[in-house]
This record gives C-alpha cells, sequence and structure tokens, in this order.
C-alpha cells in the first residue's frame, strides 16, 4: 500500500511540476521583450541551439515533432527574425538552422531560466543524492522516448 501511495504523490507531482514550469515560462514569456512567439516555437529554438547548426530532422526528432510541424514552426521564425536556414558548404541541398542575434538572446535568457530552476532543484541535495535524481529521470525520459506497451489494453494513443 505504501508503494501505491508513493506511485500517485510521484504522479501528481510530476503532472504539477511539469505544468507549473509551462505556466511560468508562458507568463515570463509574456511578460518579456519576445511577445511574438509561441512557447512550442521557443522550445524550437532551444533545439536550434547557439553551438550546432543543426538540420531540421535533427530539431524535429529532438522535439518529437513531425517534419511538418517544425517546418511551420521554422518558416514563422525566420519570418520573425529568430532563425535563419544555413545552406551546407559541402551540398547545398543541405539546410541547416541557426539563430540570428535576436534568436541567441531569447536562448540566453530561456537558458538561464532553466540554470536556475535546476539549481533551485537540487539545492540541499549532495552529490549521490543529486544523482539519483538524474537517474530517475533518465528513466523516465526513456520511457518517454519508448513507451511501453500497456498489457491490459487500454492505451491512450
Amino acid at each position: 500500500m505504501l508503494l501505491e501511495t508513493s506511485l500517485k504523490r510521484i504522479n501528481n507531482l510530476l503532472s504539477t511540476v511539469y505544468s507549473d514550469i509551462m505556466k511560468v515560462e508562458e507568463r515570463e514569456l509574456r511578460k518579456s521583450e519576445f511577445k511574438d512567439i509561441s512557447l512550442r516555437e521557443l522550445h524550437a529554438i532551444d533545439a536550434i541551439t547557439m553551438y550546432e547548426h543543426k538540420t531540421s530532422s535533427q530539431v524535429a526528432s529532438e522535439l518529437m515533432v513531425t517534419a511538418g510541424s517544425l517546418s511551420t514552426m521554422v518558416n514563422n521564425l525566420v519570418r520573425k527574425g529568430y532563425v535563419i536556414r544555413i545552406n551546407g558548404e559541402d551540398d547545398r541541398r543541405i539546410i541547416r538552422l541557426g539563430l540570428t542575434s535576436r534568436g541567441r538572446l531569447i536562448y540566453r535568457a530561456h537558458d538561464s531560466f532553466h540554470r536556475h530552476m535546476v539549481k533551485k532543484f537540487i539545492a540541499g541535495f549532495d552529490n549521490e543524492q543529486v544523482a539519483i535524481i538524474e537517474r530517475a529521470l533518465l528513466n523516465l525520459r526513456a520511457f518517454l522516448e519508448f513507451p511501453a506497451r500497456i498489457d491490459n489494453k487500454r492505451s491512450i494513443n
């Protein structure tokens, strides 16, 4: 019974925390100078990063969205001045994505928010406890990437 209670409590906390993070990010985005983009577009900027010139398919895979969905987002972000398309040097057919100065600015702001949030999340834990938290989050990430089939056929897909 204790395990079942813990499972429910952890599930509720995960759902609440996810929802709260989205609400806080949305609120902060609306208060900023970047009111012209959506939270999904912000996360696309984050996936594009300042440090690599990824292809659209790499970014779509990372965000777990279709190529068509990402294409629409990228078109909007290019139009709004956050993202640029870069032709490949070796193969001009390969298009990579990069951030404009405005895109780099919002990338840094979003990165700072997440670094601050994570520091608060692990405050007071020792290295061993942080390693346990990291392992638990990796387990969750693995499940989300490759969800197991539900044996009792009550799949939500």
